[in-house]
C-alpha cells in the first residue's frame, strides 16, 4: 500500500524478495496546469511489473476489503499510502501491517516528516520500520536508520535518499521480524512531535519571520508547494535562497553584492534562484536586470 514516489523503491525492493499478491494505491488525480488525470507513481511502477492494482476512494469500501481478503496476504507493507488503515485491515494479515516512515520516530509523526525535518533545522533524519497500530505513526519500532541532512538539501533531494534507505532497511529487518528474532519496541511518547500535512496556502513567505527560518522553508517546500512573495501584479516564486546577516525591515527590498535580497524579521533573505510569473526560472542576478523598482543597492 503506497502512492507517491517515496513508496516506489519500497515496492520494487519488496518484489525482489517476496511475492507481491496485490498493490493498493490512491485513485488517479488531476495534476498540472491542464489538470490531466494522472496515476500515482506506485500504480505506474506496479503495472510495469505486472502486479494487480486496486485504487479505492476509501479503504473502508466493502469492495476494497473483499479484495484484501481474497488476496489473503501474510503481511501488508505500507509506505506513504495516504489513507488511514482501520482495525479490520490491521488485523487481516497474520503478521500485521508494517509501515516505512520517513523520520526517526517518534520525531515527526504525520504526513510531512521530510519537510518538517528541514523546516526545523534538524541535522539528522532517517527511516523507521514500524508495526502499525490504530494510531498515526504510533506503532512499535522494528528498525531505524539515520540519514544526514545536508545544508543544501531540499525535500526533493532528501526524499529519494530516505526512500532507498527505508526500502533497504525493510528487507533487511523483515526476515528477523517474520521469524520472531526482532521484537518491536514501543516508542517514547515523551519525545513525539507532529508533522501535519502541508497545504498549498502555506507557500507564501511571512517576511516578519527570521531569514534563517525562511531559507529553511524555501528548501522544505521545494518542489511542492514552493514558496513565493507578491510581486508587482502577480507573484515571484522563490526557488532557492539563503540568509545573510544585516539590519533591515521586514519586506524591504534591496540589492546586496549583485543579488536581490528581502528584509525579514532578522536578517536578509538572498534570492539565489527565482521564477517571475509567466517566465522560466532564473538566477537572482538575472532577475534584477529586468526588475525595475526592486530596491536600493547595498553594495
Amino acid at each position: 500500500m503506497g502512492s507517491p514516489e517515496f513508496a516506489v523503491p519500497v515496492l520494487q525492493k519488496c518484489a525482489k524478495h517476496y511475492l507481491i499478491v496485490g498493490v493498493v494505491t490512491q485513485p488517479d488525480r488531476p495534476a498540472g496546469r491542464g489538470q490531466v488525470l494522472t496515476p500515482p507513481p506506485v500504480k505506474i511502477a506496479a503495472q510495469s511489473m505486472g502486479l494487480a492494482v486496486v485504487q479505492p476512494q476509501k479503504l473502508r469500501e466493502p469492495a476494497a476489503l473483499e479484495q484484501l481478503q481474497a488476496w489473503a496476504p501474510d503481511l501488508i507493507v505500507v509506505a506513504a499510502f495516504g489513507q488511514i488503515l482501520r482495525q479490520n485491515v490491521l488485523d487481516l494479515p497474520r503478521f500485521g501491517c508494517i509501515n516505512v516512515h520517513a523520520s526517526l520516530l517518534p520525531r515527526w509523526r504525520g504526513a510531512a516528516p521530510i519537510q518538517a525535518a528541514i523546516l526545523y533545522g534538524d541535522n539528522i533524519t532517517g527511516a523507521t520500520i514500524m508495526k502499525m497500530d490504530a494510531g498515526v505513526d504510533t506503532g512499535a519500532i522494528l528498525a531505524q536508520r539515520e540519514i544526514p541532512i545536508l545544508s543544501d538539501d531540499t525535500t526533493g533531494t532528501l526524499l529519494p535518499r530516505l526512500a532507498q534507505a527505508g526500502a533497504d532497511l525493510l528487507v533487511e529487518c523483515l526476515p528477523g521480524y517474520l521469524t520472531g528474532g526482532i521484537i518491536p519496541r514501543a516508542q517514547d511518547e515523551s519525545q513525539a512531535t507532529r508533522a501535519p500535512m502541508i497545504q498549498k496556502e502555506d507557500a507564501q513567505l511571512d517576511l516578519t519571520q527570521p531569514a534563517l527560518v525562511l531559507a529553511r522553508r524555501v528548501r522544505a517546500f521545494q518542489p511542492w508547494p514552493g514558496t513565493f512573495i507578491p510581486w508587482q501584479e502577480g507573484i515571484l516564486k522563490i526557488v532557492k535562497a539563503h540568509n545573510v546577516t544585516g539590519v533591515c525591515r521586514p519586506g524591504e527590498r534591496s540589492v546586496l553584492e549583485g543579488m536581490p535580497v528581502l528584509g525579514t524579521g532578522n536578517g536578509w533573505l538572498a534570492l539565489d534562484w527565482v521564477q517571475p510569473a509567466g517566465k522560466k526560472g532564473m538566477p537572482g542576478s538575472a532577475f534584477l536586470q529586468g526588475a525595475r523598482g526592486w530596491g536600493k543597492r547595498h553594495e
